[in-house]
């Protein structure tokens, strides 16, 4: 993960919008109790796509990585309460952790975890004919391209892709792994794809915002 220095990192924290408290509380249990507890967004990010959720007037979501279920719920806590996020993951263990802050923060109504493979969940909400104001990326790295492929179609036009680690590490300067190679392959597709208009910005470990056309 690229990081800005310490006295730049407190700067921004000091300046972005307060943490809200459910959300304080979730990265403090997985910083403590949650393996590879450095895939959460944080507060920064967190602050960012509920920016981005209250710009667009985002009432449907869905989102491919739930982890600990911060990023859900920092952007459902924008949505309004007729919203809809579906979150998709694999990983049940952590899944559990977020259904009980989604709870808590009483977004049960709102946010709908699906375990499974993603692709699936994607095109089983394709064959439905679901369409989201936003699509937030944030799982296994491999995937990435065909997370774009699936999902490009079921954005409206005026909504957004947004892809979380997009600069990994700084790697995809010179990919030398699958999983960086795949992210790198991401970034060109996005960025050439015509259906789009993107940037990647280099915040945390770079995040990639497209407009759909």
């Amino acid at each position: 993960m690229l990081a800005l220095a310490p006295v730049l990192e407190t700067y921004v924290r000091e300046h972005a919008p307060p943490e809200p408290d459910v959300l304080a509380r979730l990265r403090a249990k997985t910083e403590a109790e949650v393996p590879m507890a450095q895939m959460l967004v944080g507060p920064v990010e967190g602050a960012l796509l509920r920016l981005l959720v209250r710009l667009l007037g985002a009432r449907s979501v869905l989102e491919i990585g739930t982890f600990t279920g911060y990023s859900a719920i920092s952007m459902a806590l924008a949505m309004p309460p007729d919203g809809r996020l579906v979150t998709c993951d694999v990983d049940e263990t952590t899944g559990r952790i977020a259904q009980a802050f989604i709870d808590e923060a009483g977004l049960s109504a709102v946010v709908e975890r699906r375990i499974g493979p993603a692709l699936s969940t994607i095109a089983e909400l394709a064959r439905i004919g679901t369409v989201f104001d936003l699509v937030f990326i944030d799982a296994d790295k491999g995937n990435y391209p065909a997370y774009l492929d699936a999902t490009a179609d079921l954005v409206r036009p005026g909504g957004l892709v947004v892809a979380d680690n997009t600069l990994w590490g700084g790697h995809v300067v010179r990919p030398l792994d699958d999983a960086t190679r795949a992210i790198a392959r991401f970034n060109e597709k996005i960025a050439a794809d015509p259906r789009f208009e993107s940037l990647l910005l280099p915040v945390r470990d770079g995040v990639t915002i497209a407009l759909r056309r």
